[in-house]
């Protein structure tokens, strides 16, 4: 009895210990959980390339789509109707001043030139025959034979067949001159554009039978939205650029008109281009690059900035309390693009590091060690 006494103590002690060590282990396990999930909170911060956002200048730009049109081009109408008999040129010729671009149909006129210059010729026969009645009676007057009433008359009818040769003279004349414009002749040296007319068509006045354009300079038709019309001025700097957003040629405001384009709303600005090397034409539509002025501006490179939701963002590495870095995703207000580079109207200042390699490993406050790149 004493011995199994014995043992119960010897139990109850043993359990008591192991109850009494129990919270130590408890805390000691949850000290070691503790530490490790420290350890899994403090990632390592990762190498990125980052580049300093720097302040440029930059050209305070809007882009338009401008009509060319030339100063030393003439429009080739004829003066006459008629039928075309006869196109001495062809598109895209080079033609001579004078030289002759179309014949049409004379006929009508040459017959009616015929007409006049019979008549004509019929007054010099009345005139001539007036001039003689005239002297005989001026004899027979001084002679007493006739009255002076007489010659009186046969005066008149002299200054009358006189002034009637000159009237028919003139008509001579004018018609001589309407056949000329039976011939259509270049008005000025240049290349010939294009003849929509054919051999056979019958023409009036106001049929455009071709143009005839001189190389040289042109002047771009800049239509600018009356919402920026305040801002137009002369001498404004204009660059025409081509689709790729390459440079053609520069220029300046050289003209603003007074009025606005009631159906569009626009006002009209002229700009002379040089056009040096004829690589611009005649009534080609460009685009024109109106610069309203000039600013300093961060730029930031194309690769760093990224879209989502219509909201451009880039990260920046920015000193932490510890002296290392960490990245902040910074929402951008984009302007134009220069190059590689977008210029940022808000959301970087100069000075900024801007991340540019590994952005899509990047969330917002995880630590970093930025490399300056060299690109």
């Amino acid at each position: 009895m004493f011995i199994r006494t014995l043992g119960l103590l010897a139990r109850g002690t043993a359990r008591v210990s192991l109850l009494s060590a129990l919270p130590a282990a408890l805390l000691l396990t949850a000290a070691c959980g503790n530490g490790k999930a420290a350890k899994a909170a403090a990632p390592q911060a990762m190498p990125v390339k980052v580049r300093t956002a720097v302040a440029e200048k930059v050209d305070d730009t809007t882009e338009y789509v401008a009509t060319l049109k030339s100063r030393d081009s003439a429009v080739v109408m004829p003066q006459v109707e008629g039928i075309i008999t006869q196109i001495f040129v062809h598109s895209g010729e080079h033609v001579a001043d004078g030289a002759p671009m179309m014949q049409i149909d004379p006929a009508k006129q040459q017959a009616t030139l015929k007409s006049q210059d019979d008549a004509r010729a019929a007054q010099v026969a009345q005139l001539k025959w007036a001039q003689q009645n005239y002297e005989r009676v001026s004899g027979l007057a001084n002679a007493g034979v006739v009255s002076k009433q007489d010659l009186d008359q046969a005066r008149a009818t002299l200054d009358a067949a006189a002034a009637q040769l000159h009237s028919l003279e003139s008509q001579v004349n004018e018609q001589t001159v309407q056949l000329h414009y039976y011939r259509v002749v270049a008005p000025r040296a240049g290349i010939v554009g294009d003849i929509p007319v054919r051999v056979g068509d019958r023409i009036v006045t106001t049929t455009q039978l071709t143009t005839v354009d001189r190389p040289g300079s042109l002047e771009a038709y800049i239509y600018v939205p009356i919402e920026k019309s305040a801002q137009l001025k002369l001498d404004l700097p204009v660059q025409i650029v081509d689709s790729s957003g390459n440079l053609l040629a520069s220029s300046r405001i050289t003209f603003i008109s007074p009025q606005v384009d009631t159906s569009t709303q626009t006002v009209l600005a002229k700009a002379t281009i040089a056009n040096a090397n004829d690589s611009l034409r005649t009534a080609q539509y460009i685009r024109a690059r109106v610069v309203w002025g000039s600013q300093q501006k961060p730029v930031v490179p194309v690769v760093a900035v990224s879209r989502i939701g219509g909201i451009y963002f880039a990260f920046v590495a920015e000193p932490d309390q510890k002296g290392g870095y960490v990245v902040r995703q910074k929402p951008l207000q984009i302007g134009q693009i220069v190059g590689n580079d977008y210029v940022v109207l808000d959301g970087i200042k100069p000075g900024d590091k801007v991340v540019v390699s590994g952005t899509q490993f990047l969330i917002d406050g995880v630590p970093v060690i930025p490399q300056e790149s060299s690109s």
